[in-house]
C-alpha cells in the first residue's frame, strides 16, 4: 500500500487532505520522503482526527466540565515526556512539528457531539490533489500507521476524478471532507488543534533538532503516515469456543502459586501455548482490577513458532508486535507501546521475539528499560540453557513461564540447573503416556524397521569407534558448548553419528514402507542432516527424488532453504491434502503445529532424546478425523562383521530410541516381537 499507492500519488500532489481515527502521540508518525516532496512544491496537509479520551476523561465531560478543556488535556498527555524516552518516536514527533511550524502541516480535532456526551468520530478517508487539480480520493479500513500499511490486512476503495465512472464519489468524499474541515456537518464539531498542543510539538521539534534525530521509518521508503491505532490495548480473552482441561488448569492454578513462576512440563501437542495464553488472560484480568497495565514478551527459538505464537495470541483478542531481524523494524512500535501502557491506568500488551534476537544489544537495552512489571515467557525454553542466552534473561522480569516438553538439556546438567533456578520448578510435568491417556494426544501404532549397515559401513564404523577411544584415552572431553563442533572428538562423534543416519540401506528399506501406503495424505518423512560422511548427495534429495519422481506422490521439501513465506504456503497445502507428503530436515523438529500428520516415518534422528520425542509428538497430535497415528522407525544394525563389544554399543543407543516408542504404541507387543531376536543376538534384553 504504501510503495504501490500513497508513495506515488503523495509524491505527485501539493494537497493532501486525511480524516482518520484517534489522533494520539505515542503511535501519530510520519514518512519523510514523500512529505518533504510535498513540501517543497510549497503543498499543504489537512488532518482531521479524533482525541483520545481516557474514562477519566469522558466521566468529567458528562459531569459538567468544558470538553474543549479535556481534549487540550487529552492532546497533552498524548505528547508528554513519555514520548521523549524513545528516539524514533521524538524523530516522528519532531518532523510533525517542523511541518506545523512550516504551515504545512493543520491539525484540527474532530468529536461527535450528543448533547453533554461525546462520541468517537472514526471515519477513514483521504483526498490526494495535484497541482493539475486532478484528484485521487479514497476511503477503507487502513489507519496509515505502520502496523496498518506493513502487517495487517487492509483495504482501501480508490477513486480517480478523471475517469467518468469514477467523478461522482470523487466529488462526494471531497465535499464531505471540506464540510467536516469547514465544521458544516451535522453532529461532528471540528475545533483547532489547542495552541498548547502546537508550542509542544514545536518544542519536540526543537528536542529532536538538538539531537540530530531525523525521522525514518524502516521499509517505508515513501508515503504520509498519519493517523494511529485506537490507543487502547484489548485484554486477552478466552476464545469462546475454547475450553481449558483440567490438567491446563490446575497448571495455571499452580503458576500462580508460585506467585507467578514456573516450567510447564508438557508433552508436545498437549496446549503449552494455549495454557500459557490463558494464564496471562487470568494474569491481566487480576492487574485490569488494580488498574494497571501489564506486558508480556514472549520469546521463541525459530521464525516460525514466532507466527504461530501471533496467530494464537489473535485468537484471544490479542495483536502482538513481533520483534526479529533490524532493530529498527520494531525498536520504535515497540517503545509506543511500552510508552502507550505506563501512559493509561489499564491495558496488555505482548511483544514475541527469537532467541536470536533476544540476546543481541538492542532487545537487550529495551528491557533494561521496562520498570513495570512484566511477564517473560520462555517457548521451548531449553533452547535457552546455553550461556550467552542465560546472560540474557531479564533479572528485572518479576512473573515468568517457561513452557518445554524436555527441559533437561543433552549433555548439560549446568544449564538444566540454571533455567530451573531462573523460571522455578515444574508446575506441571505431562508426559506422554498420560498425555494420550487422558486424551490430549491420540494413540500410535509403532513398526521398527531394522536396515543392516553394509560391510563397508560397517568397518567405517568400526574405525571410527576406535579413533574415538583413543581421543577419550588421551583425556580429551568433548566440549558440550563447543556448538561448531570444533573439537575432534566432536567431529568425530559428528561422522559416526551421520554414517548411522545416511546409512545405504534406509532408502530401499523407505521404498518398500512406502510404496503400499502411496496414496495416503498427511505423511511426514524426516530425513538425516547433511550429507553422508562418505561424500554423496544428501539423504533429503534421494528421498524427494523417490517419493516424488518414482512413486508419484505430491510432496514437497520442508526445510530452512524454503523462505518462511513458502514454509506457510506449504503446510497450507499439505493440511488441505494437495500435498500428501512433507520431506523434512529438523525444521519440523519442534514447535510448528501439523495436527493433520498422521504417519511419520523416521529416518534418522540422533542420540539427543528431545529431537525424537518432539518429532513423535508432532504426529500424535489430534485433528478432525484422526484416530491414531502411525510411526515408521528405520533403525541401523551392523552387518555381523564388527566387534561384538562395537556392535553392542551401536545397538544400545539405536535400541534406547525403539524402546521408548514401543512402551507407548498400541501394538507394543508387536513392536516388541520385531526387535526380540536382534536385542537377544546382542544380549540386549535390558533396553
Amino acid at each position: 500500500m504504501v510503495n504501490d499507492f500513497y508513495g506515488p500519488c503523495l509524491g505527485a500532489s501539493v494537497r493532501y487532505d486525511r480524516a482518520v481515527g484517534y489522533f494520539t502521540g505515542t503511535s501519530l508518525a510520519l514518512a519523510a520522503r514523500g512529505v518533504e516532496r510535498l513540501a517543497l512544491k510549497g503543498g499543504r496537509i489537512r488532518l482531521i482526527a479524533s482525541p483520545h479520551l481516557t474514562p477519566e476523561d469522558v466521566e468529567q465531560i458528562e459531569l459538567g466540565y468544558q470538553y474543549r478543556e479535556i481534549i487540550a488535556q487529552a492532546l497533552q498527555r498524548e505528547l508528554g515526556p513519555q514520548v521523549e524516552q524513545s528516539p524514533g518516536m521524538l524523530a516522528q514527533l519532531g518532523l510533525l512539528g517542523r511541518l506545523v511550524g512550516q504551515g504545512v502541516l493543520d491539525i484540527r480535532i474532530a468529536v461527535v457531539r450528543r448533547q453533554n456526551r461525546l462520541a468517537l468520530y472514526h471515519e477513514k478517508i483521504g483526498v490526494f490533489t495535484d497541482s493539475h487539480d486532478d484528484v485521487v480520493a479514497f476511503t477503507g479500513s487502513s489507519n496509515e500507521t505502520a502496523s496498518a500499511l506493513v502487517e495487517n490486512f487492509e483495504s482501501v476503495e480508490v477513486f480517480r476524478g478523471w475517469i467518468e465512472a469514477d467523478h461522482e464519489r470523487v466529488r462526494r468524499i471531497a465535499d464531505h471532507f471540506i464540510g467536516l474541515w469547514d465544521g458544516v456537518t451535522p453532529s461532528v464539531e471540528v475545533i483547532d488543534f489547542p495552541d498548547l498542543g502546537k508550542d509542544r510539538l514545536l518544542q519536540l521539534a526543537k528536542a529532536a533538532e538538538q539531537r540530530g534525530l531525523k525521522e525514518e521509518l524502516p521499509g517505508l521508503e515513501s508515503g504520509i503516515l498519519i493517523g494511529s491505532r485506537s490507543g487502547s490495548f484489548p485484554l486477552p480473552r478466552m476464545p469462546l469456543d475454547m475450553s481449558l482441561r483440567e490438567y491446563q488448569k490446575d497448571a495455571i492454578k499452580k503458576w500462580f502459586t508460585a506467585n507467578g513462576r514456573g516450567v510447564f512440563q508438557m508433552a508436545t501437542g498437549t496446549g503449552k501455548t494455549l495454557t500459557a495464553l490463558a494464564a496471562l488472560s487470568k494474569m491481566a484480568e487480576i492487574y485490569e482490577k488494580q488498574r494497571k497495565p501489564l506486558l508480556a514478551v514472549v520469546v521463541a527459538p525459530q521464525l516460525d513458532l514466532v507466527d504461530q505464537w501471533k496467530a494464537e495470541a489473535a485468537r484471544f483478542g490479542v495483536q502482538a508486535l513481533c520483534c526479529y531481524d533490524s532493530a529498527r523494524a520494531w525498536t520504535d512500535a515497540a517503545n509506543a507501546l511500552t510508552i502507550g501502557l505506563a501512559s493509561r491506568t489499564t491495558g496488555f500488551g505482548m511483544l514475541i521475539t527469537t532467541n536470536a534476537t533476544l540476546v543481541r544489544a538492542p532487545f537487550q537495552e529495551f528491557l533494561s528499560r521496562q520498570s513495570a512489571p512484566f511477564v517473560f515467557v520462555a517457548d521451548e525454553a531449553h533452547n535457552l540453557g546455553a550461556s550467552s542466552a542465560l546472560a540474557a534473561l531479564p533479572a528485572s522480569a518479576p512473573f515468568r513461564m517457561a513452557l518445554t516438553a524436555t527441559p533437561e538439556r543433552w549433555f548439560d546438567p549446568a544449564g538444566t540447573r540454571a533455567l530451573v533456578e531462573y523460571f522455578g520448578d515444574p508446575v506441571i510435568e505431562l508426559g506422554l503416556a498420560d498425555a494420550i491417556r487422558l486424551g490430549a494426544l491420540c494413540e500410535y501404532d509403532y513398526y521398527p524397521v531394522p536396515v543392516r549397515l553394509t560391510e563397508e559401513e560397517s568397518e567405517l564404523y568400526a574405525q571410527l569407534t576406535q579413533r574415538i577411544g583413543q581421543v577419550f584415552a588421551s583425556g580429551v572431553e568433548l566440549d558440550v558448548s563447543d556448538s561448531e563442533g570444533a573439537s575432534q572428538l566432536s567431529r568425530l562423534l559428528q561422522r559416526r553419528a551421520q554414517l548411522l543416519a545416511h546409512a545405504e540401506g534406509k532408502l530401499q528399506a523407505l521404498r518398500e514402507q512406502l510404496r503400499p501406503r502411496a496414496d495416503d495424505r498427511w505423511q511426514l518423512l524426516y530425513c538425516a542432516e547433511g550429507s553422508p560422511p562418505q561424500g554423496g548427495e544428501r539423504q533429503i534429495d534421494q528421498v524427494q527424488r523417490l517419493v516424488g519422481a518414482e512413486l508419484g506422490i505430491p510432496s514437497h521439501p520442508y526445510t530452512s532453504e524454503e523462505s518462511r513465506d513458502d514454509r506457510q504456503n506449504i503446510l497450507a497445502r499439505f493440511r488441505r491434502g494437495d500435498l500428501r507428503a512433507l520431506v523434512s530436515m529438523r525444521c519440523l523438529d519442534e514447535g510448528v503445529d501439523v495436527p493433520d500428520a498422521r504417519r511419520a516415518f523416521i529416518l534418522a534422528s540422533t542420540s539427543n532424546p528431545r529431537q525424537f520425542i518432539q518429532r513423535r509428538g508432532r504426529i500424535l497430535r489430534r485433528a478432525e478425523g484422526k484416530q491414531y497415528a502411525e510411526i515408521v522407525d528405520f533403525i541401523a544394525i551392523p552387518d555381523g562383521h564388527v566387534d561384538m563389544q562395537l556392535e553392542r554399543r551401536l545397538l544400545r543407543r539405536e535400541l534406547a530410541r525403539f524402546s521408548d516408542f514401543a512402551a507407548t504404541a498400541r501394538n507394543a507387543g508387536e513392536a516388541l516381537a520385531t526387535m526380540r531376536p536382534i536385542r537377544t543376538a546382542y544380549g540386549l534384553m535390558d533396553i
